[in-house]
Parts: C-alpha cells; sequence; structure tokens
C-alpha cells in the first residue's frame, strides 16, 4: 500500500490553502460589523492589530518546531513532542471534533447564502440542505483529487476575494469621505466590550494554522511551512488593519457601530455599492457564497491531512493513510471526512436546526473555541520541547524562541480566557454552552486513551518513540 505524497506544494500553493480557510471577504461582510456591533466601539483597527501580535509571536514556535516534528499532524504532532503522546492524542481527537465542527457550520451557512443568491437571481427557492449537500460533492470530488486542484481553485477565488476588498478600501480612500483616526485611539479600543471585539478579530484568523497540516505535500518543507506561515499572518493582519479602518471610515466613523447594528447583514454591501458602483455590491455578495465555498473545501482538506496522519501512527485505521495511486492524494481519508460531514449534515437537517441560529452558531462557535485551546496547548508544547533540547546541539532554542513562545502562549490564555466567559454568546446561550464545555472536555479525556496499535510507514515515525506516553 502506497503512503507516500507527492510534494508539489510551494509557498504560494500552502498560503491560498490556509488564506482560503480564513475566508477575507467573509470576514469584512460578516465579522467586521459583528465586531462593531458586539464590541460598541470603531477601535476594530488595534483589536486585529493586537490579534495579528499574538498570532505572530505564536508562529515563531511553531515555525520553529517544524523541521523538529517531520510530520504532517500539525497541533497534533507538535502536542505529542512536547507534551507526550497521550496529550497529543487528547488533541487530535479535538482537533477533528473542531474542524468538522467549522466543516458543518460553513456548508449549511453556506446552503442558506448560496440559497438567498439564486432566489434573488432567478426566483426559485431551494431548501438549504440540498444546496449544502450539492456543494458536499463538489467539495468531496476536489478533496479526493490531487492538492494541485484544490490548490489552484482556492488560488482563484482567494485572488478574486482580495481583490473585492482591496476595491471596497480603495472606493472609499477616493470617495472623498473622511478619514477618522479615532479608530487608533486606544482610548477608543478599550471603550465598550474590548474583550468580544479582540475575539471575533482573533477568529477572522483561523486556518492559518493549518500551514504544517500539509508538510507531506510541501517543496521542501522546513523553509515552505514556516514562510508559509508567517506570509499568512502578516498578509491577513495588514489586510484586515487597513480595510477594518477604510471600512470603519466609508460609514462615517462613529456612525459605524449605529450602521452595523441595523443592517449587519447587508452593510458593506451596502458601502461597496456607494462608494464604487451598485454592481459591486452584487458582486461582494457573490464572492461571499463562493468565499465560504472555499473555507469549506480549506476545512475538509484539514480535517483529511489529520486522518491520514492518525493512519499513519497506527491510531485509526490503516486505510486512511493509504495514498491513491493516480492523484497522489489521501483519497480515501477524503472520502471520510465527506461521509462524515455529511451525516452530520444530514442528522442536523432532519433534526430541523436552523442553518444559521443552531447549526451555524453551535458548531462554529464550540469548533472556534477548540482551536484556540489546540494553540495555547501547543505553544507550551514548544516551550516543554525546547527546555529538554536546551543543551542539544542543533535543537536548542534561541532567546527570542522562548520569549515569543511564553508572551505567546500567555495572549493565547487571555483569548481563551475571553472565550470561556463568553462561551453561551458564541454557542447562543448557557445551556448549549454547558453541553459544549462537556462535549469537548470529554473528547479531549477520550483520546487520551485512544489505543495505538504501533507505528505504520511514516517515514518519520521512529522519531516520536522517544515522547512519554
Amino acid at each position: 500500500m502506497e503512503t507516500t505524497l507527492t510534494r508539489r506544494l510551494g509557498v504560494p500553493g500552502i498560503v491560498f490553502m490556509v488564506i482560503a480557510a480564513a475566508a477575507p471577504i467573509t470576514v469584512v461582510a460578516a465579522n467586521f460589523p459583528l465586531i462593531l456591533s458586539v464590541s460598541g466601539s470603531i477601535g476594530a483597527p488595534l483589536m486585529v492589530l493586537a490579534a495579528t501580535i499574538i498570532l505572530l509571536l505564536f508562529s515563531v514556535g511553531y515555525a520553529w518546531m517544524t523541521p523538529r516534528v517531520p510530520d504532517a499532524g500539525a497541533f497534533y504532532s507538535y502536542v505529542s513532542r512536547g507534551l507526550g503522546r497521550r496529550a497529543g492524542l487528547g488533541t487530535a481527537s479535538i482537533a477533528l471534533l473542531c474542524y468538522v465542527l467549522l466543516t458543518v457550520s460553513m456548508t449549511a451557512y453556506l446552503g442558506v447564502q448560496a440559497g438567498n443568491l439564486i432566489e434573488l437571481w432567478t426566483g426559485l427557492e431551494l431548501p438549504w440542505w440540498l444546496i449544502s449537500g450539492v456543494m458536499l460533492v463538489i467539495v468531496g470530488l476536489l478533496g479526493f483529487r490531487s492538492i494541485d486542484l484544490s490548490a489552484k481553485v482556492l488560488g482563484v477565488v482567494l485572488v478574486l476575494e482580495v481583490i473585492a476588498v482591496i476595491a471596497i478600501d480603495l472606493g472609499v480612500l477616493f470617495s472623498g469621505r473622511e478619514l477618522t483616526a479615532t479608530p487608533f485611539s486606544p482610548a477608543e479600543a478599550l471603550s465598550g466590550t474590548p474583550g468580544l471585539g479582540l475575539l471575533f478579530a482573533f477568529l477572522g484568523f483561523f486556518g492559518f494554522e493549518a500551514t504544517a497540516v500539509f508538510r507531506n505535500e510541501a517543496r521542501n518543507p522546513e523553509k515552505t511551512v514556516p514562510r508559509a506561515t508567517y506570509i499568512a499572518v502578516i498578509s491577513v493582519g495588514l489586510l484586515y488593519l487597513v480595510s477594518s479602518w477604510l471600512v470603519i471610515s466609508g460609514l462615517g466613523g462613529k456612525d459605524a457601530i449605529a450602521a452595523s447594528n441595523a443592517n449587519p447583514d447587508t452593510v458593506i454591501r451596502g458601502l461597496a455599492s456607494d462608494v464604487l458602483a451598485p454592481i459591486v455590491g452584487d458582486i461582494v455578495q457573490l464572492l461571499v457564497v463562493t468565499s465560504m465555498f472555499a473555507c469549506m473545501l480549506a476545512f475538509h482538506n484539514i480535517v483529511t491531512r489529520y486522518l491520514f496522519t492518525l493512519g499513519q501512527r497506527g491510531v485509526l485505521p490503516v486505510k486512511l493513510a493509504e495514498v491513491h495511486t493516480k492523484h497522489r492524494a489521501p483519497s480515501q481519508a477524503s472520502l471520510w471526512v465527506s461521509a462524515i460531514t455529511s451525516i452530520v449534515i444530514v442528522v442536523s437537517a432532519l433534526a430541523q436546526l436552523d442553518p444559521v441560529v443552531q447549526i451555524y452558531t453551535w458548531y462554529s462557535g464550540a469548533g472556534a473555541v477548540g482551536v484556540i485551546v489546540m494553540m495555547a496547548l501547543t505553544s507550551f508544547a514548544v516551550l516543554a520541547f525546547a527546555a529538554r533540547h536546551r543543551g542539544t546541539p542543533g535543537e536548542a532554542p534561541s532567546r527570542w524562541v522562548i520569549v515569543a513562545s511564553i508572551l505567546g502562549g500567555i495572549g493565547l490564555l487571555g483569548v481563551l480566557s475571553l472565550s470561556v466567559w463568553n462561551f453561551p454568546f458564541l454557542v447562543g446561550g448557557t445551556v448549549a454552552a454547558i453541553v459544549w464545555g462537556v462535549v469537548l472536555v470529554g473528547v479531549f479525556v477520550g483520546g487520551l486513551f485512544l489505543p495505538t496499535r504501533g507505528v505504520t510507514s511514516a517515514p518519520a515515525a521512529r522519531e516520536y518513540e522517544d515522547v512519554a506516553s
């Protein structure tokens, strides 16, 4: 059985993969109004800047670990090396649950948004689950084939998204509207409810952390993965920083809060129509749909690589580590991801859960908190690994790696505290927060006791044998 993937991805391919998961146009059109609404402040640029700094600090240790963890398990592999195999397995369980939840949440929301678009253009009203089902089939076909195909699709969609965001920014810049510096005021950023604003700014970066998941398909991964990680964080951070300032200025400074509260779903579309042309508003709505599709495909590929790696490790059935002889892709793992996400969508639809208020809100909220937990664990895994190898030639970390990892870990604990404090808001109520909290803890604890049947043919498997179980 073939279990070796072809190394085809360069830095651009990986960057396209992970930034597509962040869904820039969706963040600008949906998250920005939400940040303004929940924070009650126009200090969004500084909230974005704070999130960027925290994630850059996290990336220092994450990138430093890349050549020392010759495996594509990302959070799972890093936590295994730093905190032990059992902690790694618990992290892997959380990763699978959270990324499946994020995939399903985006699938349901995509069904609704695409349905609205179809109804607007044709007058035809289709059920959201039918559209979501079609999208699942398309994503499954792309995920089954070579990673190059997914990278090309995501690249095209991402370029169109970024062009649209920049076009809106330039439209505001040259519209003659007053550009206010108030959003960069620390006093403004700390007014209202800054914690919620920072949390939603942070969520806009989700996806960048998956650069290491594509390690086995990256050319020269020791250099490609760290570069892609830094490029993803910096480029997304700069785009959001500039765009949030110009969007707020375009909406009239302080008036942006009232506008976001009144029409959170259409306020950015309206701004694009005003500063550019009415047709641009329709294009933005279309790109939000394609952006969600790209995000769904990116998360599908992330879960696939986790299953593939766990199959290599012997944690899950070895069949998941099989590589398609023609497409050179983890096609079996992709089929399993398609099956799992389809089952969750079908069960959710049969339970008559609302696709936005319940499926999207609950699943994405729980998935988001799980990802933040994994990032915090990874920061401390880097510190633990660094402490054990401080005197080892070629493995000893620099002082900057240690300092950055500590500061990044503290920042992530702060974001995690905000997430836990606001968990009822994220998942739609106190009861839902308790249920999802129990699920997340239960999945992590259950993962600690996963059986390991021994390591299969993964090339770097023996390097994990020195990790305490």
